[in-house]
């Protein structure tokens, strides 16, 4: 039977091994019941909605504009409805969302050499560098007119419209996150023995997950957005309905209700894409650290 000075010591081991345990268990994984927990992420975003809605109608029920400037939710809606019910929402979302993600997929594998070599590489970020930052922040619709002209009214005009929106924004982040990457682990890497590649692939890139992160979110919205200025000018019967081109029949037909239910799903899918993909991977990443993942 152990001593009971030994066993209080190991009481005390046990206590402080509790305390530091309840310290490193993220603050969101201890808070309430997990119905709580998911009132509290639903809740607000419905609540703000509902109150924007309900400005809406009362702005549209003062007649402060005209109807042909501002119309009634109960039409947008629907607009929407008819969509739904006819299954034409479907193929607008195929049309639009596929090659978002195609076009995203081909500029991540553009930009990641190039942010690679950009970072790594002296001579490639003196002269490189600057273009790359230039493009970012060249709007991505000046780009359509020259597409057009080059490829025609297709689709490659529509992915050379998005490649130059989202390469130099992904390019961008996986820069600024190898930048902040600590000296001494390449240093480490090497002493152990690790190569140019091995120590790019398990030790720059991993220590630069956080950054890159954000210049892949920013390098989506990128992408997404220069498809919808790409979809809203090159319109054609070959290219197919998206939401780029229902949103330009709208304004053709000078139908606000439809230019407002085009407006909000292009929202939707943003918002989707973010809250579906990008969010549960940033969460991962930050957990996979040990940080805190906060309740968002």
């Amino acid at each position: 039977m152990p001593r009971p000075d030994v066993q209080e010591d190991l009481y005390d081991a046990e206590s402080v091994e509790a305390g530091l345990d309840a310290l490193d268990t993220p603050v969101n994984a201890r808070e309430g019941s997990l119905a709580r927990r998911i009132a509290g992420r639903v809740l607000p975003p419905v609540v703000a909605i509902a109150l924007l809605v309900a400005v809406w109608q009362a702005l549209w029920a003062a007649a402060f504009w005209p109807e042909f400037k501002l119309p009634a939710p109960v039409d947008v809606w629907g607009q929407i409805w008819q969509l739904v019910t006819t299954g034409e929402i479907l193929e607008l979302f195929w049309v639009s969302v596929h090659r978002a993600v195609i076009g995203f997929a081909i500029s991540l594998l553009i930009a990641v050499p190039l942010g690679l070599a950009i970072a790594n590489i002296s001579v490639v970020r003196r002269g490189i560098g600057p273009l790359v930052s230039g493009l970012q922040s060249l709007p991505s619709v000046a780009w359509v007119p020259a597409a057009i002209l080059w490829f025609g009214l297709n689709d490659r005009a529509i992915y050379w419209v998005v490649l130059l929106g989202a390469v130099p924004s992904i390019a961008n982040g996986l820069v600024s996150g190898l930048d902040q990457v600590p000296p001494i682990l390449p240093r480490v890497g090497k002493a152990l023995g690790a190569g140019q590649l091995s120590g790019i692939r398990y030790i720059l890139l991993p220590a630069a997950l956080p950054g890159f992160l954000g210049g892949l979110k920013q390098g989506w919205a990128f992408s997404w957005r220069s498809l919808m200025a790409a979809e809203l000018i090159a319109t054609s019967p070959e290219l197919g309905e998206g939401l780029g081109q229902f949103l330009h029949n709208g304004m053709s037909l000078s139908d606000i209700s439809m230019v407002f239910a085009g407006i909000l799903l292009i929202f939707v899918v943003g918002v989707g894409i973010e809250l579906l993909v990008f969010r549960p991977l940033e969460n991962s990443v930050l957990r996979a650290r040990g940080l805190t993942v906060t309740a968002r």
